[in-house]
């Protein structure tokens, strides 16, 4: 577990450096230029990466429901988003709000599926979390 719990703090710091990085660009370019540029970057990794684990196209994919492809273009509105945010608002802050929209939309998530949770525990942990933005704010 504790090597779960490890990567999941490491990938969230690689999202904050990513959105740092694709700040960055968005000032001399545009978050949509820094967003494109991002997912081309990506990709060109990507797919080297799927060749050689030799699943890049699963067969499970035909079957897969429409929705299941919407997360590309999400992807493409969160990125470039937060090169437009971080600029503006700062890491901390932007930061702050993307992990407070993210457990919402988790918590709403986790109640349509139901998911067994206790909801104001949920509710109180998402409240948590804009306080401490809040509060990151006002110092």
């Amino acid at each position: 577990m504790i090597w779960m719990i490890l990567l999941g703090l490491c990938s969230g710091m690689l999202v904050s450096l990513s959105r740092q990085l694709n700040g960055r660009l968005a000032l001399s370019t545009s978050a949509m230029q820094s967003s494109f540029w991002n997912h081309l970057v990506g990709f060109a990794v990507l797919v080297p990466c799927a060749l050689i684990a030799g699943s890049f196209w699963p067969a499970e994919a035909a079957s897969a429901h429409w929705f299941a492809w919407v997360g590309g273009a999400i992807g493409v509105v969160f990125v470039a988003s937060g090169s437009w945010l971080i600029p503006r608002l700062g890491a901390a802050l932007t930061g702050g709000l993307l992990v407070a929209g993210q457990m919402l939309s988790s918590v709403a998530l986790d109640l349509l599926r139901g998911v067994e949770a206790v909801l104001w525990m949920q509710l109180a942990g998402v409240a948590l979390i804009l306080l401490g933005v809040y509060l990151s704010r006002r110092g």
